[in-house]
C-alpha cells in the first residue's frame, strides 16, 4: 500500500465533487488511502470515510487550516485528526466566522469595477456562508465569461496584489498549530512552493513551524511543478521532515492532478504515513 493522497477537497468546502464522489474517483484511479482536507471544516469526514469503508481504501481525518503569517497565507493540513475535537472545532468556528465579511468586500470591489451581483452568485454556488471563499467568485467570474477560467480569474481580480483581493486575518500559526495537535493530528505544511517567500523568508516559516511542532511538507502535489519536488525532498532532509503527498484536488477541469495520480515520493524520504499506517 504505497498510493496514498493526503490531500483532497469536497463540497464541504470548495470542492466539486460531493466527499462521496470524491473518494471514489480516487479509488478508480488506484488510490490505496486518501485523506479529506477540506479548508476550515471536518463536515464531509463522515460521509468520505463511509464511501472509503464501502470501496475498501483506507481513510484518514483530515483538514486545511487557513493560517496568516505576517503578510503571507499559508496552509497546514492536519492528518489523523479525532473530528469531534472541541479545541479543534472551536478553533475552525473562529476562521469560518470572517469568511462572509471577507466576501462581501471582494464583492464591493468587483463591483466597482463593473461587476454587479458576485455576493449572491458566490453563495449560490457555495451554498453556505461558512464554505463561501474566493474560488466561488472565480467559478462566478468564468461561468459568466468574465474569464477564461478560474486561475484566470486570481491572475486578473482576485490573487494578492489584484484589484478585487481582500487582506484577511485569519488562524495565527500557533492557534492552528495547537488545534491540529490537541485534536492528536500530525501538523503537514502545505504545498510550500506556493508562497513565494524569499530564502530567508522561507527558512523562518520552516523553523518556526518545525518549532511548534510541525512534523510533515508536502513534497509531491498537485500544487507544485515537477521540477519543485527535487527541490522539497531536499528541504524535507535537510530539516528531517517527513514527506506528505496529495493532489490538492478541487475538481475536474481545475485541478492539474486527478487524485491517486500524483508519481511516488522521492525514495530518500520518510512519508507521513509511517505515522499510523503499518
Amino acid at each position: 500500500m504505497d498510493n496514498f493522497d493526503l490531500h483532497n477537497h469536497s463540497t464541504a468546502s470548495d470542492g466539486l465533487l460531493s466527499p462521496t464522489r470524491l473518494v471514489e474517483l480516487g479509488a478508480s484511479n488506484g488510490a490505496d488511502a486518501m485523506a479529506l482536507t477540506d479548508h476550515d471544516t471536518v463536515d464531509g469526514l463522515e460521509e468520505a470515510a463511509a464511501a472509503a469503508r464501502r470501496l475498501g481504501v483506507a481513510f484518514v481525518n483530515g483538514v486545511e487550516v487557513s493560517v496568516t503569517w505576517g503578510e503571507t497565507t499559508v496552509h497546514v493540513v492536519g492528518l489523523g485528526i479525532d473530528p469531534g475535537s472541541p479545541v479543534l472545532a472551536a478553533g475552525l468556528k473562529s476562521i469560518r466566522d470572517g469568511r462572509l465579511g471577507r466576501a462581501a468586500r471582494m464583492a464591493q470591489a468587483l463591483e466597482k469595477l463593473g461587476i454587479p451581483g458576485t455576493l449572491e452568485a458566490a453563495l449560490a454556488l457555495a451554498g453556505s456562508e461558512k464554505r463561501l471563499s474566493r474560488t466561488h467568485f472565480a467559478r462566478h467570474l468564468a461561468e459568466t465569461g468574465r474569464v477564461r477560467d478560474t486561475q484566470h480569474a486570481f491572475d486578473k481580480y482576485l490573487g494578492k496584489g489584484k484589484p478585487a483581493y481582500v487582506q484577511h486575518e485569519w488562524s495565527r500559526l500557533e492557534d492552528a498549530m495547537a488545534w491540529i495537535r490537541g485534536a492528536g493530528g500530525v501538523a503537514v505544511l502545505a504545498h510550500p512552493g506556493r508562497y513565494g517567500l524569499k530564502p530567508l523568508g522561507r527558512a523562518t516559516l520552516l523553523e518556526e513551524f518545525k518549532r511548534l511542532g510541525g512534523e510533515a511538507i508536502e513534497v509531491v502535489t498537485g500544487s507544485h511543478r515537477p521540477e519543485e519536488y527535487a527541490t522539497w525532498r531536499r528541504v524535507a532532509e535537510e530539516y528531517g521532515f517527513l514527506a506528505s503527498r496529495g493532489s490538492d484536488f478541487h475538481g475536474p477541469g481545475e485541478s492539474p492532478v486527478m487524485p491517486g495520480r500524483l508519481p511516488p515520493l522521492p525514495a530518500s524520504l520518510v512519508p507521513v504515513w509511517t505515522r499510523w499506517a503499518h
